[in-house]
């Protein structure tokens, strides 16, 4: 059951209720670098990416959130650490959102200054807090980045906010380790209403980032957690997209598009299936079908398996056994892959 939250807009995505979880990236270039960065977002929204977050490090840096706003029609969320002035001169850039700790800002007045603009332009904050950056007492309070720690810190961040009568808060509470991460967010659910921004920070490079995210991640989906989430991966952020999708689809939520899924092979097979499925997943990129295609090596498993897909493969020898919708159709020889692609394009 999805966990009841309030409903917010981040330009012209709505997350929180019942909207479908948005998947979120980061551009990773130097603020500088506004041509690099521009190229960067729009492959990134070429890759599905549903909100994009980048870095303004400095006053001198807010010309970028102009050159993307025009550049991509995705929403865009900047990032600003201590200086409340380059929250303002976002704002008034027209960014969609800020990420922002109000307590690092330096003052009731300056909190209530940057909840005042982002309240007349409709500009949600999101409080990020990670295990590395918490309150010097909560971490005395507390000894360790425990997950009590982590949501005291988020709270106390949001009566910030709350007392300067803003209430358009998305919150994020993300540590590099699983289990912690996991209770944090799991705690700061049951404390308060606010949309859950999801995933685990400094997760890694690509395989083993991966595979924290999606225990991390994938973990809170199937518990009804999570209205944004971001894989963050030491990587091409483009990767982050393509993992954030499969970790949906993978909880079982609705995501558009074909999913592959392929047998592990055995000595039974009779099929090159890596190279099959590999390939397959290739051709389907871009795909806007929402079907299930299976390539399996064998008969023994590999019928009933097709079967539950809308349309795929069972090896035999030198040839494949083609289902669609649950029906054998015909045996397919010779170009296996390109035959299975003609099939599917009449889906």
């Amino acid at each position: 059951m999805r966990r009841k939250t309030r409903e917010i807009m981040i330009g012209n995505c709505p997350i929180g209720g019942n909207h479908p979880v948005a998947v979120q990236s980061m551009l990773n270039m130097p603020a500088k670098d506004i041509a690099g960065n521009v190229a960067q977002a729009k492959r990134l929204e070429a890759a599905g990416c549903q909100i994009l977050r980048v870095a303004v490090p400095s006053l001198e840096d807010t010309g970028l959130v102009s050159a993307l706003k025009n550049a991509v029609t995705i929403p865009l969320v900047a990032d600003i650490h201590f200086d409340y002035r380059i929250a303002l001169a976002c704002v008034e850039a027209g960014v969609d959102k800020i990420r922002l700790n109000p307590g690092n800002v330096g003052g009731a007045d300056r909190v209530r200054e940057v909840a005042r603009a982002c309240r007349e332009k409709k500009v949600p904050i999101r409080i990020g807090v990670n295990a590395g950056s918490l309150e010097k007492s909560i971490l005395e309070k507390y000894g360790a980045p425990t997950p009590q720690a982590l949501v005291e810190s988020a709270l106390y961040h949001v009566s910030l906010l709350e007392n300067a009568d803003f209430q358009d808060i998305v919150i994020s509470i993300k540590s590099s380790h699983v289990p912690t991460m996991l209770q944090a967010y799991r705690l700061l659910a049951e404390k308060c209403e606010y949309p859950l921004h999801i995933g685990v920070t400094e997760a890694g490079t690509y395989r083993m980032g991966l595979i924290k995210s999606a225990m991390g991640i994938g973990g809170l989906l199937m518990e009804g957690i999570g209205d944004t989430l971001r894989v963050s991966l030491t990587d091409d952020p483009e990767k982050e997209i393509q993992a954030g999708y499969d970790i949906l689809r993978a909880a079982g939520l609705p995501v558009a598009g074909p999913e592959v899924i392929s047998c592990p092979t055995c000595g039974r097979t009779n099929i090159p299936v890596a190279e099959y499925a590999l390939e397959v997943e290739k051709r389907l990129q871009g795909c806007k079908k929402s079907i299930k295609v299976a390539v399996m090596g064998c008969v023994v498993n590999g019928p009933g398996e097709a079967r539950e897909a809308d349309i795929g493969i069972a090896g035999g020898r030198d040839s494949a056994v083609l289902f669609v919708k649950g029906e054998q159709k015909k045996v397919l020889r010779g170009d296996i892959v390109g035959q299975l692609m003609e099939e599917i394009e009449k889906l």
